[in-house]
């Protein structure tokens, strides 16, 4: 896994890590079936929004951001913070999972690209449903930036047979983990596609990162 990060341009920690888990017990990105639902947590973009208000304060402050909403997201590393293993845990205790997939470079449209092209599968999402942080929405206005394709590390993608679809969300919230479902995975040849004010769209490909292209541009 490797990520760009603004002001550094060499390799600072290089690792592994490794893990081992009963077969049976195994998801892949890659297994989401077709009518599936796909579940969303948290919301985007945590990473992303965090980033940018940590980084780029001045520029936030010229276009008007409040400060409150600086504050409020630099503190979305932690709060609700960018560890899925909860999610996934809470996830795999109660409903029948599918795959799952952490959504991170590209945006939480990435991440869906990334799910239906590993289950060889296509999809559809209700852009509505999709649970953009206030916040979030605000700093990437104030930028010229799209939600869509900010680092969303933090969310979690989980696709799953519709029946436990309200007993997963529900297990979540009891634990303090908001989960929406967004969308349904489909045929391969019905394509990905976003349903939005303007009815059905392509769903947005980012070839790069909104965080790496605003530090670039």
């Amino acid at each position: 896994h490797s990520e760009v990060t603004y002001g550094i341009d060499r390799p600072i920690i290089l690792g592994s890590m490794l893990g081992e888990v009963e077969r049976d017990k195994l998801i892949h990105t890659g297994g989401a079936q077709e009518g599936d639902s796909i579940v969303l947590t948290k919301g985007i973009a945590i990473e992303g929004s965090a980033l940018l208000a940590r980084d780029c304060t001045d520029s936030l402050r010229e276009a008007g951001v409040s400060a409150e909403t600086i504050e409020k997201c630099s503190t979305l590393f932690t709060d609700p913070g960018i560890s899925v293993l909860k999610d996934a845990q809470l996830a795999c205790g109660v409903s029948e999972v599918h795959s799952m997939h952490d959504p991170t470079e590209g945006g939480l449209a990435t991440g869906l690209r990334e799910v239906a092209k590993a289950s060889g599968l296509g999809l559809a999402v209700e852009e509505g449903s999709i649970p953009v942080f206030p916040e979030c929405q605000t700093i990437c206005r104030a930028l010229g930036l799209d939600p869509l394709g900010l680092l969303a590390s933090g969310a979690l993608l989980i696709t799953l047979p519709a029946r436990d679809v309200p007993k997963l969300i529900l297990t979540l919230e009891t634990q303090g983990i908001a989960g929406w479902e967004i969308g349904q995975m489909l045929a391969q040849e019905e394509g990905l596609i976003m349903i939005g004010h303007e009815g059905e769209v392509l769903l947005p490909e980012f070839p790069r990162d909104e965080l790496a292209r605003y530090f670039t541009r």
